[in-house]
């Protein structure tokens, strides 16, 4: 859930030799450790599994809490052998998630186990070193999880998770918000919100989830609710016109946050999918008001109860999206327009959304409220909790 897993990778793998650090403005290349070899087989020594645990160290990058639980997996069968330990308890997610990792693994060798650890950790190495990290000109640099930057009287947020295929994580929803309040305030005309890579956003993180104990579930739930309000609110109060440039597959919220948007161009590689149903949660970012309002009734009960996914086509004919692009002149021809819309009068653009908007406000914050209401109840549910249990069960299998 939305403010559940702030802690999730440092404490999900708490017994697995992972500590990462501060991620730098330049990044650190990082040499891949040597194997010992034969002429023909690749062997691993008991030195290479030490050096295998310090190189894991020294990576910059969270590399998401699916290999973590591999890591820790293979770690545990390694120097203990088969799962030893009896099956955690439903409700306990982060021992029942890494218990299901390591007794996937069955009756592995150790020996097989310690050298699919240490090639795990050397391509994860490998993988941090041959990217250089850069900074855009203009950006901003105090944000972890997003890119943003201000030129041509555009505010550009962009989605900077793209090995999580941009999941919204407690960080993310944190910074987005802080990003939308300095951007209203900021010189710039319109404001665009996109994602890094392959995906526009996959939705919420939900390794937000693993990190609660049966104790917190309700206290966590009310916390959620409150920031889930405070960040949807954000995108209803936001003053510019704002742009979604969805450069590719949005999931969930990052799906129904678009009917606050102003506009909404996408790639023709999109794809927008609200399964809330089968999570066992309930719409959010207002979709409960602006998805009939938008689409129609049936249409919207289609998408948000039944899981319905769109093309491009599909959401643009619905009214979801404004107008699509072939994804080969996506970014160009998307920019080019945006650029133009930049150079027009801010005041006068700022204005004119206010009266277009100013009916509608009220009806906003009150589905807001409602959906947010519903979701605190949803969150502490069995549905909810088994299907997210589900979703680990599946992940964890190696």
């Amino acid at each position: 859930m939305p403010g559940c897993g702030a802690s999730a990778a440092a404490r999900l793998l708490s017994r697995t030799p992972w500590r990462p650090r501060r991620s730098t403005a330049s990044g650190v290349h990082l040499p891949v450790f040597q194997l010992h070899t034969t002429k023909h087989i690749m062997q691993f020594s008991q030195e290479d599994f030490e050096k295998a645990k310090d190189r894991l160290k020294l990576l910059e990058d969270d590399p998401g809490n699916e290999v973590k639980l591999k890591l820790y997996a293979l770690f545990k069968q390694a120097t203990e052998g088969p799962c030893n330990i009896p099956k955690p308890g439903m409700l306990d997610f982060v021992k029942k998630a890494k218990w299901d990792a390591w007794n996937s693994l069955g009756s592995l060798p150790q020996d097989s186990a310690r050298q699919k650890y240490i090639e795990l950790v050397s391509s994860l190495v490998s993988a941090e070193a041959s990217v250089a990290k850069e900074t855009s000109p203009g950006s901003k640099p105090d944000y972890q999880t997003l890119q943003v930057t201000t030129k041509d009287n555009i505010t550009k947020i962009v989605l900077n998770r793209p090995k999580v295929k941009n999941a919204i994580n407690k960080k993310m929803y944190d910074e987005i918000i802080e990003a939308l309040e300095e951007a209203a305030k900021d010189d710039s005309v319109i404001t665009v919100v996109t994602g890094n890579g392959d995906f526009y956003s996959s939705g919420n993180d939900l390794n937000n989830y693993v990190d609660i104990t049966p104790e917190e579930i309700e206290t966590r739930a009310k916390e959620s609710e409150k920031m889930l309000k405070s960040f949807v609110g954000n995108f209803i109060d936001f003053p510019k016109p704002l742009i979604a440039v969805v450069n590719g597959p949005a999931v969930g919220i990052a799906v129904t946050l678009l009917g606050l948007f102003d506009i909404v161009y996408a790639s023709d590689r999109a794809t927008f999918h609200t399964p809330f149903s089968s999570l066992g949660l309930s719409p959010e970012g207002c979709s409960s008001y602006t998805f009939p309002k938008i689409m129609g009734l049936s249409k919207a009960t289609e998408m948000l109860l039944f899981n319905k996914k769109l093309t491009a086509a599909e959401a643009c004919s619905w009214g979801l999206v404004t107008e699509v692009f072939p994804d080969s002149t996506f970014q160009k021809e998307v920019w080019t327009r945006l650029k133009a819309y930049a150079s027009l009068p801010r005041n006068s653009l700022t204005f004119s959304k206010k009266l277009i908007r100013r009916m509608e406000k009220e009806k906003l914050h009150e589905a807001n409220s409602r959906e947010c209401a519903c979701l605190q109840e949803r969150w502490t549910s069995d549905e909810c909790m088994n299907a997210v249990m589900k979703f680990f069960q599946k992940r964890s299998k190696l």
